[in-house]
């Protein structure tokens, strides 16, 4: 007698990469003034309700102290840490004694922020949806200081996300908090902004779900995606650079430019034009405004009144030798972010 079996196959699926999360931003709009935020619910152990400026020209995140730490830590020269101690745990953060300032803006519009390097679990997002870090390196501050009035601004008045490639200026223990989660099965450190959309922008501020991306997948960055990438280069200070190199046409002219795409810049599109004949000058409404980047990326757009404002200014005059393209790119554009391919993609729609 002849007995055959059936023999079972074993074999286990290979696990797919997938994104970690995917998040809702609020789009804020007051005349042409334009933010994405996000939500910022739990520090610590402790519940809150506060939202950062998301940003893709700086890195690490950075949030005002008051209501995160009891106000008897908080003076107006300092954080309070005890005498002889490195550090302190309050509502589980870790507050240094590692001082800094972080600053904003160009020699025109500079913003500073004055706090301590502390450590801390941070709850991105609200009831919508959110998801939760590790403890990971944040800036906390006890004063922001507008250079340029010479006046303090109001508690949480400037609030950052930054989630640029790179560490902090002001600590190289600070990155952006979305570069600390980790992927599974193949996945990609990074995330993907989808487009904004204009009519989303609110006074009030409009819940958009969906617009953020964190955790990539291989094919976002393969050969065949539709983003085209751009390699970042690595300095002593800062790390990996968001500037990338690119030409700007406008009324005739091919200006070479490095470019940071910056949603943290909320009006107006600043091209730094070494020949210009002035100090800064607005383009006229109507004006068209080219871009091409090194790697082929190709973007075009005209001024108008109330969107895609322009003004081209003397480097000399800024202090800064980047063109910055405002956060109204981000409403033509999707923008990728490669936190460990040190790359930057970016996808006409």
């Amino acid at each position: 007698m002849l007995i055959t079996s059936c023999k079972k196959d074993h074999t286990t699926p290979t696990p797919v990469a997938a994104p970690i999360a995917t998040l809702g931003l609020y789009e804020v709009n007051s005349s042409y003034y334009k933010r994405a935020f996000i939500a910022i619910s739990q520090v610590g152990t402790q519940s809150v309700s506060y939202y950062g400026v998301f940003d893709t020209g700086s890195a690490g995140m950075t949030i005002d102290a008051t209501g995160i730490l009891p106000a008897s830590m908080i003076t107006s020269t300092g954080i309070i840490i005890p005498v002889n101690q490195d550090s302190v745990v309050v509502d589980g953060i870790t507050v240094t004694n590692k001082t800094a300032t972080v600053s904003y803006g160009d020699s025109q519009s500079e913003v500073q922020e004055y706090g301590n390097l502390a450590y801390a679990v941070v709850k991105i997002g609200d009831q919508n949806g959110s998801i939760t870090t590790s403890r990971i390196p944040i800036f906390l501050y006890y004063k922001i200081f507008d250079v340029n009035t010479k006046t303090n601004e109001p508690p949480h008045s400037n609030d950052v996300f930054g989630v640029g490639p790179g560490v902090s200026f002001a600590n190289s223990a600070i990155g952006s908090p979305l570069s600390y989660f980790k992927p599974t099965n193949g996945g990609i450190s990074g995330f993907k902004l989808a487009m904004l959309n204009n009519a989303d922008f609110s006074i009030s501020g409009t819940y958009v779900s969906g617009l953020l991306t964190i955790g990539l997948v291989p094919d976002d960055v393969s050969p065949s995606s539709p983003f085209i990438m751009h390699r970042l280069t690595n300095y002593p200070q800062g790390g990996y650079s968001p500037d990338i190199a690119a030409t700007i046409t406008y009324q005739g002219q091919s200006v070479p430019a490095m470019v940071l795409f910056d949603t943290g810049t909320p009006a107006i599109t600043l091209i730094e034009n070494s020949s210009a004949k002035a100090d800064t000058t607005s383009l006229p409404s109507g004006t068209p405004v080219t871009l091409t980047t090194s790697s082929g990326f190709s973007y075009s757009y005209t001024t108008a009144q109330a969107n895609d404002l322009t003004t081209i200014a003397q480097p000399s005059f800024t202090g800064d030798p980047r063109t910055i393209f405002s956060i109204n790119f981000f409403t033509d554009n999707e923008f990728l972010m490669d936190y460990a391919g040190h790359e930057i993609g970016l996808k006409n729609n």
